[in-house]
């Protein structure tokens, strides 16, 4: 049981800021993805260029 109490109090605290850090990176990282995503769907519909203007 001691060895686990030294164990969380040496390694506890970068744990804890490691968590946090994905935590708020995974956040980030789901904004990128839908950003990304969105990239992929059509502004508008394509221009028919089979059409000969004039």
């Amino acid at each position: 049981m001691e060895l686990w109490m030294q164990a969380l109090g040496e390694y506890g605290f970068p744990m804890t800021i490691t968590f946090y850090l994905l935590y708020r990176m995974e956040k980030k990282l789901d904004v990128i993805n839908s950003s990304i995503l969105a990239l992929n769907r059509p502004a508008s519909p394509p221009l028919d260029r089979s059409r000969k203007s004039g």
